[in-house]
């Protein structure tokens, strides 16, 4: 089993999601099930975190980062395979060219 932690970033990204979809598209039911879903699906990588595809950009892929998408949203994440370390580094909408902004 492995320890799966959120980053500082992570964590403003996922409460910034929530605050879009229950505030800005006035939708606070819909914020929870999209929060609940994002939650569960970065609990599950406590258990063989290296099935999802590496991030194929560098300085990211040297580094081990691995992507996968969670509805319209994308998980961005690093294991440490030594320490059984989990890193949530970023949750970030799908339709954002991470590329063009440099947003990790």
């Amino acid at each position: 089993m492995f320890d799966v932690q959120i980053s500082e970033q992570a964590d403003k990204d996922l409460r910034e999601i929530y605050e879009y979809i229950a505030f800005d598209l006035q939708s606070p039911v819909n914020a929870c099930s999209q929060l609940d879903r994002l939650e569960a699906a970065i609990k599950k990588l406590d258990n063989m975190p290296e099935k999802h595809c590496r991030y194929d950009r560098e300085p990211w892929l040297s580094r081990g980062l691995r992507v996968f998408p969670v509805d319209n949203y994308l998980i961005y994440y690093i294991p440490d395979m030594d320490e059984h370390v989990v890193t949530i580094i970023r949750v970030l909408y799908g339709g954002r060219d991470v590329n063009k902004e440099d947003l990790l």
